[in-house]
């Protein structure tokens, strides 16, 4: 019976590894040591510590992302003044229609000169949001 037990492969459970990690060591840091190890992990992107740890001791490649805040909250100070602009151009156009649907000609077409004036300003505007945009682009994330 003890025989057909060994003769018997067992199916369950997680399949070993051809070449598992059974080294470990342990090393000691004080605060100011700690402080720039944990900033340079943070800068890698890395999601494990000691993956982080055995491509600093092999000379591996470490990836380090920089984020720029001030350009992720202009990106983002952008995207929600194209959105203004989207809905300004919705009602600009349904304004129209109110005009020539509920007044005379002469009198909506005294009221679409002033919105175009408006209009024109708006369009000059925006000229500098992509003047600016484009030196921001240039200054900052060309690097």
């Amino acid at each position: 019976m003890d025989n057909q037990k060994k003769d018997q492969i067992k199916k369950s459970g997680r399949k070993p590894k051809i070449d598992p990690a059974k080294h470990r060591y342990t090393i000691s840091l004080n605060d100011k040591e700690n402080d720039r190890f944990l900033s340079l992990f943070e800068k890698s992107g890395m999601k494990v510590m000691a993956h982080f740890i055995t491509a600093c001791m092999f000379d591996k490649a470490i990836r380090t992302v920089k984020i720029d805040m001030n350009a992720v909250e202009y990106h983002t100070r952008l995207t929600n003044l194209y959105s203004q602009f989207r809905s300004i151009g919705v009602n600009y156009n349904q304004v129209v229609k109110i005009l020539y649907r509920n007044f005379s000609e002469k009198k909506a077409s005294a009221y679409l000169y002033k919105l175009e004036n408006q209009t024109s300003e708006l369009a000059k505007l925006c000229r500098e949001i992509i003047d600016l945009t484009l030196e921001f682009e240039k200054k900052y994330l060309q690097k």
